[in-house]
């Protein structure tokens, strides 16, 4: 078979996309029925029993118009405008119109055009114009219908109408089950996003300017004008340069390059300009996405119908992205995905795709572009599929609706993007309180989380990287911070939003970057006091946000409705936040009576580490988002909790170093850090709150004083009794203590710290 590449169709503009479905469509039902097509290096390949001549004759002489009617549109040819006389109303300055509607129109002229050929290629559209006629006839409309009567218009041409101009029909509107319908049959007509408003586009009518440049190509004798056709095709199909190709037609949303207006041209500005071809065989495109709409004839709650590759608009993930681009009286609030396939197909194997049309993800059908890119790389669409184009449908220049191409997706497999999974409950209900149709209006520290978290999901799709999880991840701990900020909206109205938790202990596996906050924050996020007399653990979770826990499954899932003193977290300050922290759970650990520091965690602290951070060689605000980010992982899983934290001698401890090579933390660190040690073996070291309290308001020299006298009560004698520290190392080596280490780093902090007896052997 023949191969032709047809460098004039491409994935963009939308014209030039469905401009290739149409030729595709046409050579397969009149010519060929084993045709195939498939995309290469962004242009459309055709296998064929056509070469480029043999093609351009078909199209020429022998292709015959798909009858495409809107009889229920007003500018759609059927009817009149009405007449007007010379005089002028002296108010309004217009001329006074007579009643009568006996004046036509470009539309009615191009029917009657058509009605009055003799072209065999066009028996099918005058027959079908013709029962539309009668119809109209005899329900006496010398108007479009409006409301009621073009509801039952659109369901009565269904069964007047050829198939394939059914088919046309129902790429147009889909009719579903209303809640209040406007006509006795219950159903009410869902117009589609890639057709506009009902095949128009404002005054716009795509049928009429159909049938108008159908007329200039194939009704018109003249032989100047039927070579001019042949290299407008030429430039349609191969991308051949010819002058006077365009002509000033409209050419609807489908080629906003096109539309003319400011700056369009080498000017100021130009007119609208078309190849009519391209107009013609887009048209005839778009009618492979009527399938879909009558297999999949559904509704969703708001009201939006089961298209091909449509989804709700998301304004993410594209140079102009914008919130706005969401909002209904901005945009028609819904977004295309085109698929590209590289292997070739024929038309019915397309259809069958283009009749599912849709993507798929574990909680249901995809339902936003976040939804279908992550459908993307999860496999729910999985039909030889190589690439998705997203088309973006945006009011832009005034009032017009331009169809415009936003980004290209792979599709490819994503071997994390399963994690996922565990926020779609929550990513959903978080998108309808905090979207941009919401009402009442989100705080707008929500929004931006929501539109950060979004980016942050789509950048993971593309890319499965440590760090891409990693930034999911903290996005996920700052909507849940900002959600805790705003607990009365939280927690009002119908749409209550509960706190995230429980995620897969693969997010903690998979966005572990090997850097050291990352370490310090883990330690931190799975840090719970040993529970003592059977009374519940305190989480650190619980110091950053007001939730408390279902005991039943041990699962955060609520928030607290009875907050405690215990939230100290706040913003801006690390050092001054981990201090408060652990002054809070000081006073809990006194209240409690328990001996010996009860805080542990099956991460521990790097020496090195903390360290780093009493230096402050670390980046805090990383620390702080990482930290928030990971008290939202079940810690409680077995695969995180290896050992049980009474084993004192076994506590589970995952970072791989060399014991031999460590950076080990000041002598003041150490000295404060045995004050806090777990009882161990009957050695037990009196909780003094004073020694934290000192080093937290920078008075070193006192805090190692007390700490000092503490350790020779408790028969351990430092080496040293009093260290002049400065007042910001004193402050971030009191928020250092906080960090949990193992049991031999304290031993090894007693060797540097303590005077040790000369018959013992170190």
């Amino acid at each position: 078979m023949p191969t032709l590449t047809l460098s004039g169709c491409a994935p963009v503009p939308l014209a030039h996309y469905l401009k290739a479905l149409g030729i595709l469509r046409l050579v397969s039902e009149q010519v060929d029925s084993s045709a195939k097509g498939y995309w290469q290096l962004d242009q459309f390949v055709l296998n064929s029993c056509f070469d480029r001549e043999t093609l351009l004759n078909f199209f020429l002489d022998s292709y015959r118009p798909t009858p495409i009617l809107s009889p229920w549109n007003g500018g759609s040819g059927f009817y009149f405008q009405e007449g007007k006389l010379n005089q002028k109303d002296p108010i309004t300055g217009n001329k006074i119109k007579t009643g009568v509607r006996n004046q036509p129109t470009a539309g009615t002229r191009v029917v009657e055009a058509i009605l009055k050929s003799t072209s065999n290629r066009f028996e099918h559209y005058r027959s079908t114009i013709i029962a539309t006629k009668k119809l109209l006839q005899s329900k006496g409309f010398q108007e479009a219908p409006e409301a009621a009567a073009k509801d039952d218009l659109l369901i009565q041409l269904r069964s007047i109408w050829p198939d394939d101009a059914v088919r046309w029909l129902d790429c147009v509107a889909v009719l579903t089950n209303a809640a209040k319908p406007r006509s006795a049959t219950g159903l009410l007509p869902a117009y589609t996003t890639l057709l506009g408003s009902g095949a128009n586009d404002g005054n716009a009518d795509f049928t009429s300017n159909f049938m108008q440049r159908l007329a200039g190509l194939l009704l018109d004798a003249k032989s100047d004008d039927s070579q001019n056709s042949r290299q407008q095709l030429q430039s349609a199909l191969f991308g051949y340069n010819y002058p006077l190709t365009r002509i000033e037609a409209l050419a609807g949303q489908y080629s906003p390059g096109t539309a003319g207006g400011a700056n369009s041209t080498s000017g100021f500005s130009s007119k609208y300009s078309i190849n009519p071809w391209d107009y013609v065989l887009l048209i005839e495109g778009a009618l492979f996405f009527a399938a879909a709409a009558v297999r999949k004839l559904d509704t969703n709650q708001d009201g939006s119908i089961a298209y091909p590759f449509c989804v709700k608009s998301t304004g993410i993930g594209y140079a102009s992205a914008a919130i706005s681009d969401e909002l209904a009286d901005k945009a028609n609030t819904e977004e295309m995905w085109l698929p590209l396939w590289n292997r070739p197909c024929t038309q019915g194997e397309l259809m069958l795709v283009f009749g599912e049309g849709r993507a798929q993800l574990k909680k249901g059908k995809a339902a936003t572009g976040v939804d279908f890119t992550r459908a993307i790389v999860e496999l729910g669409v999985d039909r030889g599929i190589s690439e998705f184009q997203r088309i973006g449908f945006f009011v832009r220049n005034g009032k017009s609706v331009f169809a415009t191409p936003l980004n290209r997706v792979v599709v490819q497999r994503n071997a994390h993007a399963d994690l996922l999974s565990d926020i779609d409950q929550w990513h959903d209900c978080l998108r309808q309180k905090a979207g941009p149709l919401a009402k009442p209006a989100a705080p707008a520290s929500v929004v931006r989380c929501l539109n950060v978290l979004e980016r942050a999901i789509l950048n993971f799709c593309r890319n499965d990287s440590a760090d891409s999880i990693q930034v999911v991840l903290t996005s996920l701990g700052q909507a849940e911070r900002a959600l805790a900020k705003s607990l009365k909206w939280t927690t009002k109205d119908t749409v209550r939003l509960h706190p995230l938790g429980r995620l897969h202990f693969k997010w903690f596996e998979n966005a572990n970057t090997g850097c050291c906050e990352f370490r310090l924050a883990a330690s931190l996020a799975g840090m719970r006091a040993r529970p003592v007399r059977d009374r519940d653990f305190l989480w650190l979770r619980q110091m950053l946000e007001p939730v408390e826990e279902e005991s039943m499954r041990g699962r955060w899932v609520t928030w607290d409705k009875n907050p405690s003193n215990d939230v100290v977290w706040h913003d801006g300050d690390l050092t001054g936040a981990l201090n408060d922290i652990l002054a809070r759970r000081i006073i809990r650990v006194e209240k409690s009576g328990v001996e010996g520091w009860p805080d542990w965690s099956p991460r521990c602290s790097r020496l090195e580490d903390i360290t780093a951070f009493i230096e402050g060689r670390t980046d805090d605000a990383l620390i702080a988002d990482l930290l928030w980010g990971l008290s939202l992982i079940d810690w409680q899983n077995p695969q995180l909790n290896e050992i049980k934290p009474s084993d004192q001698n076994r506590i589970h401890y995952d970072w791989k170093m060399d014991d031999d090579h460590r950076a080990v933390p000041s002598t003041f660190y150490a000295m404060l850090k045995l004050c806090f040690q777990p009882a161990a073996n009957g050695r037990t070291i009196p909780l003094v709150p004073a020694i934290h309290n000192r080093a937290r308001f920078g008075q070193g020299e006192e805090a190692s004083k007390l700490a000092a006298r503490r350790l020779r009560g408790s028969g351990f004698p430092p080496l040293v009794e009093k260290l002049p520290v400065a007042a910001t190392v004193a402050r971030r080596t009191a928020a250092a203590l906080l960090f949990p280490i193992r049991p031999r780093d304290f031993s090894l902090l007693e060797q540097i710290t303590i005077n040790q007896p000369k018959s013992q052997n170190t």
